[in-house]
């Protein structure tokens, strides 16, 4: 689903304004999240406040007003396989902003993933040779954002107890709402005559709501919002609740590689050679991110277990059995972890 967005917005790029679709896809993905999100919300016994809906407006505004109007943009004026490739290395950039505002320690692995996906924007960015400064600065600008958005959505889903779907989904409903005002101050005549008097403000100026909405482009709309827009957030979340972080971030790794294939494919995208070596660089670095990722989890995980010692072993324990029993425990976990780094 994801590997197939720029493909199929790129296809629709004709017959709606970037802004339009851009607001009628992520309300089709809220709604379709709808259901799901109020589940989880009444497993939790929780009815949203005032401030939970002060955090969507904040990640509402970073998703879909400023990351995914740089998206649409980047789409409307680049190839749909470079923006692809380039938008999947949004996870790099969160690395970053979890590093600068979340202040998380970034692992040797994570380290070296951003240093081997930076190398491979710029084998594909190709600064000697620039063909499309603004697609690609639109489409890093779009990837950087979504990462900023990730870490906020990840302090807000943690400080509110939320899960991603209901971030994610009331995230849409916000977004939608904050991108349809903007939309209608558009149509004012003082506004939209003084964006008519600036060249690149010009096609914002009176942006159509409903224009083409009609059965005529039904699939198209219904693949774009709920397949592509809604199936695509959900399957991932769902991937997350059922599996781990990193397993359903294979998303963003398998995208660099599938997106351009399919522009190949579909709509007959040709493939540059740097743009061909700088897939492969960028998805060593998300080979590298994923390992990391797994190992990290599995240390998180015999953590936990060596924290969580039974009451039993110690309750009728004397001092010098509990210190034996503690030192084995230690021995057989050196052991574990030296087998393991053999292998």
């Amino acid at each position: 689903m994801f590997s197939s967005m720029e493909i199929a917005l790129k296809a629709a790029g004709g017959a709606f304004n970037p802004i339009q679709l851009n607001l009628i896809r992520f309300f089709i993905g809220g709604v379709v999240l709808l259901p799901i999100a109020l589940r989880a919300l009444s497993k939790q016994q929780h009815h949203l406040t005032r401030s939970d809906w002060g955090l969507f407006f904040l990640t509402g505004f970073v998703c879909v007003i400023v990351s995914m109007t740089l998206y649409q943009l980047a789409i409307s004026v680049d190839e749909a396989s470079t923006v692809a490739v380039l938008f999947s290395c949004n996870p790099v950039f969160a690395l970053i902003f979890s590093y600068l505002i979340l202040h998380e320690r970034m692992g040797r692995a994570n380290l070296i993933a951003v240093v081997i996906s930076i190398i491979g924007l710029i084998v594909i960015v190709n600064p000697a040779h620039l063909t499309n400064a603004v697609g690609l600065s639109l489409a890093i600008g779009s990837a950087l954002t979504f990462g900023l958005y990730s870490i906020v959505s990840r302090w807000g889903s943690v400080r509110h107890h939320f899960n991603g779907i209901i971030m994610t989904c009331f995230t849409f409903f916000a977004g939608s709402f904050e991108l349809l005002l903007l939309m209608l101050a558009s149509h004012i005549p003082a506004v939209a005559g003084g964006m008519r008097q600036v060249s690149w403000l010009s096609q914002f100026a009176a942006m159509p709501i409903l224009k083409n909405v009609s059965l005529n482009y039904f699939w198209l709309l219904f693949f774009i919002g709920v397949c592509v827009t809604g199936g695509g957030f959900a399957f991932y979340f769902l991937a997350m609740e059922r599996s781990d972080v990193s397993t359903a971030s294979l998303v963003f790794f398998i995208k660099p590689g599938l997106a351009p294939i399919l522009a190949a494919l579909l709509i007959h995208e040709r493939i540059l050679t740097n743009t061909i070596v700088g897939i492969v660089i960028i998805l060593l670095g998300s080979v590298v991110t994923f390992m990391g990722n797994r190992v990290k989890s599995r240390e998180s995980q015999l953590a936990d277990q060596e924290a969580t010692v039974p009451a039993s072993d110690f309750q009728e324990a004397t001092p010098q059995t509990a210190a034996a029993k503690l030192r084995e425990r230690a021995e057989a976990h050196v052991k574990s972890s030296s087998t393991e780094s053999t292998d």
